[in-house]
């Protein structure tokens, strides 16, 4: 009889990047997405131990390729910035994001958020922020005693691991970093940049006038 001998070692497991589910159900959603994703990357640009994403594949368990999550921002503090197909805990040093943010669209289920919770609960997340757009509604939760409790009074909220400060109004959420300004959409940043770089210019062209006034008037500007 001949015995077929079995392999000791294991088949590679793969992780997709992918969990073929759309970022956002809408514009606003996206909108939302990105406005917390990249006012979070400017917030912490300086310090190269702080990993923001969005829409990323969180694998909690080696070895185990459907135990994941994708929360629309995530942050990782104490994790370098950097490329990424797929957030791999055990090659983070077994660091979990500590906070996530998930926007609540048309397409999401009670049921389906309610898995994301206990997910984020198990796993270690520390601050977990639910917004629901339509109804100007922020939830949140922070971990106390080993487990994500409610926090009671979201407003004026200032998150511990971020340093944010949440408001709401009665058309929306607004999020301040710990300067006190607001986090600020991609076209008012750019609004803001483009006055700025206006007032420069409108500078250069007084300066510019004088120097040619004195210089009219037989003064050299270049020895005041």
């Amino acid at each position: 009889m001949v015995h077929q001998l079995q392999s000791s070692t294991q088949p590679d497991i793969i992780y997709p990047d992918s969990d073929r589910q759309p970022m956002a159900d809408n514009t606003q959603q996206f909108e939302l997405i990105v406005w917390i994703k990249e006012n979070l990357e400017l917030l912490f640009a300086n310090d190269p131990n702080v990993f923001v994403a969005g829409d990323l594949l969180w694998y909690a368990v080696e070895g185990n390729n459907t135990l994941c999550q994708a929360p629309d921002v995530m942050v990782a503090l104490g994790r370098p910035k950097g490329y990424r197909g797929s957030y791999q805990q055990w090659r983070e040093d077994n660091i979990p994001p500590q906070v996530v943010f998930e926007i609540w669209s048309p397409g999401n289920r009670p049921s389906n958020m309610a898995k994301k919770f206990e997910f984020y609960d198990r796993y270690g997340v520390e601050e977990y922020y639910l917004y629901k757009p339509d109804l100007v509604d922020l939830t949140g939760w922070q971990r106390r005693e080993s487990r994500l409790t409610v926090i009671e009074q979201i407003a004026g909220w200032v998150s511990p691991r971020l340093g944010v400060r949440f408001e709401l109004s009665e058309e929306r959420l607004q999020i301040y970093r710990p300067d006190a300004q607001p986090f600020l959409t991609y076209l008012e940043l750019a609004q803001r940049t483009q006055e700025a770089e206006n007032l420069l210019a409108q500078e250069r062209q007084r300066s510019q006038a004088l120097e040619a006034k004195l210089r009219e008037l037989g003064i050299n500007p270049d020895q005041l």
